[in-house]
């Protein structure tokens, strides 16, 4: 249990584990051990060292990396300095890493070794960039994170910080336009870790491993790491996300809490090995950041047979937003498609596109509002105020509630297609075509359509040694949903391209079909 008397903000959880459990092991990766009381110290460390560098509360400095236990030293040591650690997607080409270097005016960057030479490429066009750390050692010209953090004493700097300072600014994925920087606060945090705790889904304990996977730049991935610390267990953090690495961690770390994508979900599935690993040290797989099918979430809960939660939240929303409970993962209540129920001290409304709250099962755009919601768009304000207005959050997600008040996600109301005049949500196209037996991943996208404006395309990929006929497949979905939903055309492709949240980029595999029209839209 979180002891909130003691954490007031984020910096406040190493400084507490450090003095309630000081050799409790906080962290292993690749075979290093970090206690608490030694994590708290490197974090003053660290603290101390953006001090002397020059860096002032609420300055920016980036991070660039995979997974490691060095970055949560620095994450932890810029709570205590007041500085905000601006995650750069590793994934980017470089004009677009220097676009977020120059817009975060990040000052210090940190940066593992296998983005030395994209970082060291940007550093002629981001002026504002004065020194950047190699958190891996081993560079010519950079200092190495642990002989510049062992410079520096263990002494807590102890800077005065409130509930509405930043502490993080994660990018957008960027699928359209230029990424926007969201400004998350120690009150975001504080309000997401309550959340945790009175939605019972991070009700952890000090002996449970927590498995931390997923990429640093993305807010679930930061989420675990920071809710686990913030519980006391043991952090096992990995590097990638590495499908036989994870089953082998469970095994040989004895993991108990794993929070993975659904595309994550889908890979383990997909391992050869799957079915002849002991699973019985997993207490709860958590899911979310992008919709499941129902299928594969029922071979997954066979396989894995430990509880199941999904969290519905975004960047913006600091993750937090809906949670469906491992009682409502049991097939015979019929929520499955769902995304749960509103968190503890979070709202949830549908409207229509005049602001309305919509009706009982019709689907409008999901709004939120809570204290999770970001600060806003850094130094965006006209996006802040289309993205926020009276105090809520306008996801762009399309859903609707059922009579319990169950959210589901259909998609992102810009993804709708429009056939015929008919809405059609790629989503539930998918959750239906995804339970043919010859179909392994699916997406659904509208192309240009002379007669209906728009018509429905899937792109499937193949179950390993099938190779499923277009026309059988789409006979098939005419069973599964009504006529206007069903894939006009079916394509095939060796793997559906994924952000590192694990949601599916269907504007590369849009953009092609719209090319030579003025717009992309029927």
């Amino acid at each position: 249990m979180i002891d909130f008397d003691n954490i007031k903000v984020i910096g406040d959880i190493t400084r507490y584990q450090a003095r309630t459990r000081p050799d409790h092991i906080a962290q292993v990766f690749e075979g290093r051990e970090t206690t608490y009381g030694d994590l708290d110290k490197r974090a003053c460390q660290v603290g101390q060292g953006l001090i002397a560098e020059g860096m002032k509360k609420d300055g920016r400095i980036a991070f660039m990396g995979k997974g490691s236990d060095h970055y949560f030293e620095m994450l932890n040591g810029a709570f205590k300095a007041g500085s905000v650690v601006v995650g750069v997607n590793w994934r980017l080409a470089g004009p677009e890493v220097e676009y977020i270097l120059t817009d975060s005016h990040s000052e210090i960057v940190f940066v593992s070794e296998d983005f030395y030479d994209t970082v060291g490429a940007a550093l002629a066009n981001c002026p504002k960039v004065r020194k950047v750390i190699a958190l891996d050692g081993g560079h010519p010209e950079w200092e190495s994170f642990t002989e510049w953090r062992d410079k520096f004493e263990a002494t807590d700097p102890h800077i005065d910080m409130g509930p509405d300072d930043d502490i993080i600014q994660l990018y957008t994925s960027g699928t359209t336009g230029y990424p926007k920087g969201v400004q998350l606060t120690n009150a975001n945090y504080i309000s997401v870790l309550d959340q945790a705790e009175r939605a019972g889904w991070a009700q952890w304990e000090p002996e449970d491993k927590n498995l931390v996977v997923m990429p640093l730049f993305h807010v679930a991935g930061v989420n675990v790491g920071v809710i686990g610390h913030a519980q006391g267990c043991t952090n096992i953090i990995m590097k990638d996300v590495d499908p036989a690495g994870i089953l082998d961690a469970i095994t040989e770390q004895r993991v108990s809490i794993a929070f993975m994508v659904p595309a994550v979900i889908l890979f383990l599935t997909m391992m050869p090995n799957v079915k002849e690993v002991d699973y019985s040290c997993l207490r709860y797989i958590l899911y979310g950041a992008s919709p499941i099918q129902e299928d594969l979430l029922l071979q997954a809960q066979d396989l894995f047979k430990c509880n199941f939660i999904q969290v519905y939240g975004l960047t913006e929303t600091t993750g937090g937003g809906t949670v469906l409970k491992p009682e409502d993962h049991d097939p015979a209540r019929g929520k499955l498609r769902s995304c749960g129920q509103p968190s503890p001290g979070v709202e949830v409304q549908i409207i229509d596109e005049d602001g309305k709250e919509v009706a009982t099962g019709d689907v409008g755009e999901i709004i939120i509002k809570s204290g999770c919601i970001m600060k806003g768009y850094w130094n965006r304000q006209e996006a802040t105020e289309g993205a926020i207005k009276n105090e809520w959050f306008y996801t762009g997600d399309a859903g609707y509630k059922d009579d319990e008040g169950f959210v589901y996600i259909h998609d992102r109301v810009k993804d709708m297609i429009v056939s015929g005049g008919e809405n059609v949500y790629p989503a539930e196209v998918e959750n239906a075509l995804f339970k043919h037996p010859e179909i392994a991943d699916v997406a659904v996208v509208g192309v240009p359509d002379e007669k209906w404006g728009e018509a429905v395309k899937a792109i499937v990929v193949a179950e390993q040694g099938k190779s499923p006929d277009p026309k059988e497949i789409i006979s098939w979905a005419k069973t599964q949903i009504a006529g206007y939903k069903v894939p006009k055309t079916v394509d095939f492709i060796d793997a559906l391209p994924r952000n590192p949240s694990g949601k599916i980029l269907r504007r590369e595999l849009r953009d092609p079909h719209w090319e030579g029209h003025d717009r992309k839209v029927g």
